[in-house]
């Protein structure tokens, strides 16, 4: 699949760092402090599919206005963070997601972003801590940890882990190895206030997609951001959740565009360049784009790719 990217832990005494040291994983501001300040907010995790390096291409087909800005498949937020750059939120804004992890993060910086932050720069960029944080959710202790604690273990290990990737295996086990990089930024102080403020109006849904149709109204903008549909069997990434997205789930997404186009509603959807996508939005605006593959494991096939952006001719 085209891929669309003062808390203690009171249990982990022996996996933090003492008090007295240097904290790690802190922004540096730098003499380009000024121009960065410009570009915030924007994602604050990678994300599988997350669209900031296609923004300059989507934006030319999103409405001039509109009512309310509802997004089914939040993940990474670029869209979100690109329309509340551009102070085009005006109205209520609605973002919802199925995965809990994503969701309790997005809360977590809307209502405690002090805390994360002194939770944050207590991680450690090293791989034995890597994993002894990635396996804390097997443990019954983890159940006695709380949101903060939970949406700094997500972030840090979203920035740390290989290529940024978010995967869980059929448990719901985070699973991704850990990604040996040089200074990952996992606490980046400056973004994660702008997104504190970003997110401060923001109605933040865990659920399925499905529940845009109780919040949706004629003149809103809803954009549609799924687990693409796979292009080839090393494609098929889906694992986001415990549970994957298939065929049925893309028909069933499909119905509820319809729905929304009926209801006079503002659609803008992203999803694979294939016959199947092709086929069942033939009689809605297609727009082709060009994506540049981001995880692969094989680094000569992370090439540019096509992806559709389908429109209800608003």
């Amino acid at each position: 699949m085209v891929e669309k990217e003062k808390v203690v832990f009171k249990n982990l005494t022996n996996w933090m760092i003492k008090e007295d040291q240097k904290p790690l994983g802190l922004s540096k501001l730098s003499k380009t402090s000024k121009k960065k300040k410009n570009t915030v907010p924007h994602p604050f995790l990678k994300w599988a599919g997350g669209k900031r390096q296609l923004l300059s291409q989507m934006k030319v087909f999103f409405p001039k206005v509109f009512n309310k800005y509802i997004e089914p498949f939040v993940g990474g937020g670029a869209v979100f963070f690109y329309l509340s750059r551009k102070n085009l939120l005006k109205n209520k804004t609605i973002l919802i997601d199925i995965n809990p992890d994503l969701i309790n993060c997005y809360n977590v910086i809307k209502t405690d972003v002090e805390d994360l932050i002194k939770s944050l720069i207590k991680h450690k960029n090293e791989k034995e801590y890597y994993y002894t944080i990635r396996e804390v959710d097997r443990k019954e202790e983890y159940e006695n940890w709380n949101s903060i604690e939970k949406a700094s273990r997500i972030i840090y290990m979203n920035r740390c882990c290989y290529n940024g990737l978010y995967r869980v295996n059929s448990k719901g086990y985070f699973n991704v190895p850990f990604g040996k990089y040089k200074n990952p930024q996992f606490c980046n102080k400056l973004n994660l206030r702008a997104v504190h403020s970003a997110l401060k109006n923001v109605k933040i849904i865990n659920d399925s997609f499905k529940v845009v149709l109780n919040f949706a109204q004629k003149g809103d903008f809803i954009y549609f951001d799924p687990p693409y549909v796979p292009i080839s069997n090393s494609a098929n990434f889906t694992s986001y959740t415990k549970d994957s997205f298939d065929k049925e789930n893309q028909i069933q997404l499909f119905n509820v565009f319809k729905t929304l186009d009926n209801r006079g509603c503002k659609i803008v959807l992203s999803n694979s360049y294939c016959d199947f996508i092709l086929d069942l939005y033939k009689d809605y605006k297609i727009n082709t784009l060009l994506a540049k593959r981001a995880i692969n494991s094989d680094a000569s096939k992370r090439g540019k790719i096509e992806e559709v952006l389908i429109t209800n001719g608003f």
